[in-house]
Protein backbone atom coordinates (compact mmCIF):
# COMPACT_ATOMS: atom_id res chain seq x y z
CA UNK A 1 0.00 0.00 0.00
CA UNK A 2 1.19 3.59 -0.55
CA UNK A 3 2.35 6.31 1.70
CA UNK A 4 -0.42 8.87 3.22
CA UNK A 5 0.13 12.99 3.15
CA UNK A 6 -1.57 14.26 5.67
CA UNK A 7 -1.62 18.35 6.06
CA UNK A 8 -3.22 20.23 9.36
CA UNK A 9 -4.00 23.84 9.80
CA UNK A 10 -2.74 25.61 13.54
CA UNK A 11 -5.35 28.76 13.62
CA UNK A 12 -5.66 31.71 15.22
CA UNK A 13 -10.04 31.59 15.26
CA UNK A 14 -11.62 34.81 15.00
CA UNK A 15 -14.91 34.57 17.63
CA UNK A 16 -17.86 34.42 16.11
CA UNK A 17 -16.74 35.06 13.01
CA UNK A 18 -17.60 32.39 10.29
CA UNK A 19 -16.38 34.07 6.92
CA UNK A 20 -13.25 35.69 8.27
CA UNK A 21 -12.20 32.06 9.66
CA UNK A 22 -13.19 30.84 6.56
CA UNK A 23 -10.98 33.43 4.79
CA UNK A 24 -7.76 32.94 6.94
CA UNK A 25 -7.71 29.08 6.94
CA UNK A 26 -8.11 29.49 2.76
CA UNK A 27 -4.95 31.80 3.16
CA UNK A 28 -3.23 29.48 5.37
CA UNK A 29 -3.64 27.03 3.36
CA UNK A 30 -2.44 28.49 0.45
CA UNK A 31 0.93 28.29 2.19
CA UNK A 32 0.71 24.68 1.92
CA UNK A 33 4.04 23.06 -0.50
CA UNK A 34 2.77 19.91 -1.09
CA UNK A 35 -0.36 18.33 -2.24
CA UNK A 36 -2.10 16.34 0.70
CA UNK A 37 -4.59 13.39 0.68
CA UNK A 38 -6.46 14.60 3.78
CA UNK A 39 -6.26 18.29 5.80
CA UNK A 40 -7.74 18.75 8.66
CA UNK A 41 -8.65 21.69 10.18
CA UNK A 42 -9.54 22.70 14.35
CA UNK A 43 -12.43 21.83 16.57
CA UNK A 44 -15.43 24.31 15.49
CA UNK A 45 -13.45 26.14 12.92
CA UNK A 46 -15.61 28.66 12.34
CA UNK A 47 -16.31 30.20 15.40
CA UNK A 48 -13.83 29.00 17.64
CA UNK A 49 -15.73 26.90 20.63
CA UNK A 50 -19.21 28.78 21.25
CA UNK A 51 -22.00 27.57 23.15
CA UNK A 52 -24.09 29.68 20.95
CA UNK A 53 -25.74 27.49 18.42
CA UNK A 54 -29.18 29.36 18.73
CA UNK A 55 -27.30 32.38 16.60
CA UNK A 56 -24.54 30.66 14.66
CA UNK A 57 -25.38 27.31 14.41
CA UNK A 58 -25.60 26.46 10.11
CA UNK A 59 -27.62 24.16 8.63
CA UNK A 60 -26.08 20.94 7.15
CA UNK A 61 -26.18 22.25 3.87
CA UNK A 62 -24.72 25.38 4.61
CA UNK A 63 -22.12 28.01 3.65
CA UNK A 64 -18.92 26.13 5.80
CA UNK A 65 -20.08 22.79 4.20
CA UNK A 66 -20.07 24.36 0.72
CA UNK A 67 -16.41 25.97 1.66
CA UNK A 68 -15.19 22.32 2.60
CA UNK A 69 -16.28 20.92 -0.12
CA UNK A 70 -14.51 23.81 -2.25
CA UNK A 71 -11.04 22.97 -0.38
CA UNK A 72 -11.18 19.55 -1.05
CA UNK A 73 -12.26 19.85 -4.52
CA UNK A 74 -8.97 22.50 -5.23
CA UNK A 75 -6.62 20.00 -3.07
CA UNK A 76 -8.05 16.71 -4.36
CA UNK A 77 -8.07 15.64 -0.68
CA UNK A 78 -10.24 14.65 1.78
CA UNK A 79 -10.75 17.98 4.40
CA UNK A 80 -11.89 17.51 8.40
CA UNK A 81 -13.41 19.78 10.61
CA UNK A 82 -16.15 20.17 13.04
CA UNK A 83 -18.67 22.99 13.21
CA UNK A 84 -21.58 23.71 15.09
CA UNK A 85 -24.89 22.53 12.76
CA UNK A 86 -28.48 22.16 13.01
CA UNK A 87 -30.15 19.46 11.89
CA UNK A 88 -34.00 18.55 12.69
CA UNK A 89 -34.20 20.97 15.46
CA UNK A 90 -30.88 19.66 17.52
CA UNK A 91 -27.69 20.97 17.60
CA UNK A 92 -24.48 18.76 16.92
CA UNK A 93 -20.67 19.50 17.25
CA UNK A 94 -19.99 17.90 13.92
CA UNK A 95 -16.95 16.72 11.99
CA UNK A 96 -17.45 16.88 8.48
CA UNK A 97 -15.38 14.22 6.32
CA UNK A 98 -15.44 16.14 3.09
CA UNK A 99 -14.46 14.23 -0.34
CA UNK A 100 -12.78 15.95 -3.44
CA UNK A 101 -15.85 15.08 -5.44
CA UNK A 102 -17.99 16.33 -2.60
CA UNK A 103 -19.67 13.52 -0.93
CA UNK A 104 -19.00 13.67 2.69
CA UNK A 105 -19.65 11.59 5.59
CA UNK A 106 -19.92 12.70 9.33
CA UNK A 107 -19.30 12.43 12.98
CA UNK A 108 -20.88 14.04 15.87
CA UNK A 109 -18.77 14.69 18.98
CA UNK A 110 -19.49 12.27 21.37
CA UNK A 111 -18.10 12.70 24.82
CA UNK A 112 -19.53 16.66 24.88
CA UNK A 113 -17.40 19.05 27.62
CA UNK A 114 -19.37 19.40 30.81
CA UNK A 115 -16.80 21.66 32.46
CA UNK A 116 -18.13 24.03 30.07
CA UNK A 117 -21.73 22.64 29.98
CA UNK A 118 -21.25 21.96 26.38
CA UNK A 119 -24.09 19.39 26.65
CA UNK A 120 -26.60 21.76 27.65
CA UNK A 121 -25.98 22.92 23.94
CA UNK A 122 -25.08 20.33 21.86
CA UNK A 123 -26.96 16.55 21.55
CA UNK A 124 -24.06 13.48 22.00
CA UNK A 125 -23.11 11.75 19.34
CA UNK A 126 -23.27 8.10 19.62
CA UNK A 127 -21.68 6.55 16.49
CA UNK A 128 -18.03 6.14 15.75
CA UNK A 129 -16.76 7.00 12.35
CA UNK A 130 -14.03 4.82 10.21
CA UNK A 131 -13.01 6.36 7.19
CA UNK A 132 -10.85 4.41 4.26
CA UNK A 133 -8.95 6.67 1.65
CA UNK A 134 -6.18 6.00 -0.52
CA UNK A 135 -5.22 2.42 1.23
CA UNK A 136 -5.34 3.54 4.86
CA UNK A 137 -7.89 3.33 7.64
CA UNK A 138 -8.56 6.82 9.35
CA UNK A 139 -10.79 7.51 12.65
CA UNK A 140 -10.97 11.09 13.37
CA UNK A 141 -12.49 12.30 16.93
CA UNK A 142 -13.02 15.25 18.08
CA UNK A 143 -11.04 17.08 21.55
CA UNK A 144 -12.50 15.99 25.08
CA UNK A 145 -12.85 12.27 23.09
CA UNK A 146 -9.25 12.22 23.60
CA UNK A 147 -9.15 11.65 27.65
CA UNK A 148 -11.69 8.49 27.01
CA UNK A 149 -9.39 5.43 25.60
CA UNK A 150 -12.17 3.36 25.25
CA UNK A 151 -13.83 5.41 22.65
CA UNK A 152 -10.26 5.73 20.23
CA UNK A 153 -9.61 2.02 21.06
CA UNK A 154 -8.12 0.04 17.85
CA UNK A 155 -9.59 -3.40 17.68
CA UNK A 156 -9.70 -6.22 15.38
CA UNK A 157 -13.01 -5.60 14.30
CA UNK A 158 -12.48 -2.26 12.78
CA UNK A 159 -8.82 -1.78 12.84
CA UNK A 160 -7.55 1.65 12.12
CA UNK A 161 -3.95 3.18 10.79
CA UNK A 162 -4.36 7.03 11.78
CA UNK A 163 -6.02 8.65 15.12
CA UNK A 164 -7.01 12.00 14.55
CA UNK A 165 -8.39 14.58 16.78
CA UNK A 166 -9.22 18.32 16.08
CA UNK A 167 -9.54 20.38 19.05
CA UNK A 168 -9.90 23.72 20.91
CA UNK A 169 -7.44 22.45 23.85
CA UNK A 170 -6.98 24.93 26.39
CA UNK A 171 -3.51 26.11 27.54
CA UNK A 172 -4.13 25.62 31.06
CA UNK A 173 -4.22 22.10 30.36
CA UNK A 174 -1.84 21.69 27.61
CA UNK A 175 0.05 18.67 29.83
CA UNK A 176 -2.82 16.65 29.33
CA UNK A 177 -3.20 17.09 25.80
CA UNK A 178 0.69 16.32 25.12
CA UNK A 179 0.55 12.99 27.34
CA UNK A 180 -2.55 11.52 25.85
CA UNK A 181 -1.69 12.37 22.25
CA UNK A 182 1.35 10.03 23.08
CA UNK A 183 -0.54 7.23 25.26
CA UNK A 184 -3.22 7.20 22.64
CA UNK A 185 -0.59 6.51 19.53
CA UNK A 186 0.94 4.07 21.87
CA UNK A 187 -1.89 1.80 22.76
CA UNK A 188 -3.58 1.62 19.88
CA UNK A 189 -0.06 1.22 17.30
CA UNK A 190 -1.24 4.11 15.06
CA UNK A 191 -0.29 7.49 13.65
CA UNK A 192 -2.01 9.75 15.99
CA UNK A 193 -2.32 13.73 14.84
CA UNK A 194 -4.16 16.52 17.26
CA UNK A 195 -4.73 20.03 16.03
CA UNK A 196 -5.44 22.79 17.65
CA UNK A 197 -5.85 26.21 17.63
CA UNK A 198 -3.82 29.14 19.31
CA UNK A 199 -4.59 32.30 20.45
CA UNK A 200 -7.47 33.61 22.73
CA UNK A 201 -11.24 33.87 22.85
CA UNK A 202 -13.76 36.67 23.74
CA UNK A 203 -13.98 34.76 27.56
CA UNK A 204 -9.78 35.10 28.07
CA UNK A 205 -9.54 31.46 27.56
CA UNK A 206 -5.80 31.30 26.04
CA UNK A 207 -5.09 28.53 23.06
CA UNK A 208 -1.31 26.94 22.99
CA UNK A 209 -1.54 25.35 19.89
CA UNK A 210 0.61 22.58 20.00
CA UNK A 211 -0.46 20.67 17.74
CA UNK A 212 1.30 17.03 17.32
CA UNK A 213 1.97 14.17 15.02
CA UNK A 214 3.43 11.10 16.48
CA UNK A 215 3.94 7.88 15.02
CA UNK A 216 3.01 4.05 16.16
CA UNK A 217 5.68 4.30 19.08
CA UNK A 218 4.26 7.42 20.51
CA UNK A 219 7.39 9.16 18.81
CA UNK A 220 7.14 13.39 17.63
CA UNK A 221 7.12 13.55 14.15
CA UNK A 222 5.82 16.87 14.26
CA UNK A 223 5.83 19.27 17.06
CA UNK A 224 4.26 22.76 16.73
CA UNK A 225 4.54 25.69 19.20
CA UNK A 226 1.84 29.06 20.02
CA UNK A 227 2.36 30.05 16.28
CA UNK A 228 -0.47 29.93 13.35
CA UNK A 229 0.77 27.27 10.77
CA UNK A 230 0.36 25.19 8.10
CA UNK A 231 2.15 21.76 8.08
CA UNK A 232 2.47 18.65 5.94
CA UNK A 233 4.31 15.65 6.51
CA UNK A 234 3.97 11.70 5.19
CA UNK A 235 3.04 8.86 7.32
CA UNK A 236 5.19 6.05 5.52
CA UNK A 237 2.74 2.83 5.07
CA UNK A 238 5.74 -0.03 5.60
CA UNK A 239 7.21 1.84 8.93
CA UNK A 240 3.86 1.36 10.17
CA UNK A 241 3.21 -2.47 9.15
CA UNK A 242 7.02 -3.26 10.07
CA UNK A 243 6.34 -2.10 13.29
CA UNK A 244 3.12 -3.83 14.02
CA UNK A 245 4.34 -7.13 13.05
CA UNK A 246 7.61 -6.86 15.32
CA UNK A 247 5.38 -6.08 18.06
CA UNK A 248 1.91 -7.59 17.67
CA UNK A 249 0.39 -6.40 20.78
CA UNK A 250 -2.90 -5.52 19.16
CA UNK A 251 -3.73 -9.25 19.33
CA UNK A 252 -3.35 -9.26 23.05
CA UNK A 253 -5.40 -6.61 23.67
CA UNK A 254 -8.75 -7.46 25.49
CA UNK A 255 -12.13 -7.65 23.63
CA UNK A 256 -15.27 -5.36 24.75
CA UNK A 257 -18.09 -3.76 23.06
CA UNK A 258 -19.10 -0.39 23.19
CA UNK A 259 -22.90 -0.24 24.08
Amino acid sequence: MSDLTVSFVQAALQWHQPEANRTELTRLLSQLSFSSDIIVLPEMFSTGFSMEAEALAEPVEGPSLAWLREVAARHDSVVTGSLMVRDDGRFYNRLFWVRPDGTYSHYDKHHLFTFAREQDTYTPGTTLLLEEWRGWRIRPLICYDLRFPVWSRNSAEQPYDLLIYMANWPAIRRTAWMTLLRARAIENLAYTLGVNCVGMDIHGQHYAGDSALLDMKGEYLVEVGNHETSITRTLRRNELDAYRRRFPALQDADPFTLR
